[in-house]
């Protein structure tokens, strides 16, 4: 079974880079995908879905570079499920309210624009890279 997940939105906070203890790069950082439209009476409607990506090696040093808050972002991947549940990790926030968080581990993060705008200022920055686990040469398999 394979699936994939196209994101486009901005980033919600910096980055975060960490290293695993066999000294491979991981880059962690939430993305906010909005949604408008318009409701039957005219008034505007709008939903805001937050995502948690994790990039690995080469493409997580990049992306801890050159992304900061507010940056707008593509990222392809998949998605992580909670293993408990299979679905997205849920959890109480401090007021009270239940919260859910979409965990999206990337296989390319294209940088679309600077703070808040949709154009692109580093033209040909893209990092894809094969997904963690996979070593050169190998190819993931479809099942």
């Amino acid at each position: 079974m394979y699936h994939k997940v196209i994101i486009v939105g901005n980033l919600g906070r910096d980055p975060e880079m960490r290293y695993t203890p066999q000294g491979t790069p991981v880059t962690t950082f939430t993305v906010a995908a909005n949604r408008r439209w318009t409701n039957a009476d005219g008034t505007p409607g709008e939903e805001t879905t937050w995502f948690r990506v994790t990039a690995w090696r080469r493409m997580a040093e990049v992306c801890n570079q050159y992304l900061s808050k507010g940056r707008q972002v593509l990222v392809e991947g998949w998605l992580r499920p909670d293993p408990e549940t299979g679905g997205p990790r849920i959890w109480t926030g401090q007021d009270g309210v239940a919260r859910a968080s979409f965990e999206v581990t990337a296989r390319i993060v294209k940088f679309l624009g600077a703070r808040g705008e949709g154009v692109e200022v580093e033209p040909g920055i893209t990092i894809e890279e094969p997904p963690p686990g996979l070593e050169e040469g190998e190819e993931e398999l479809p099942f």
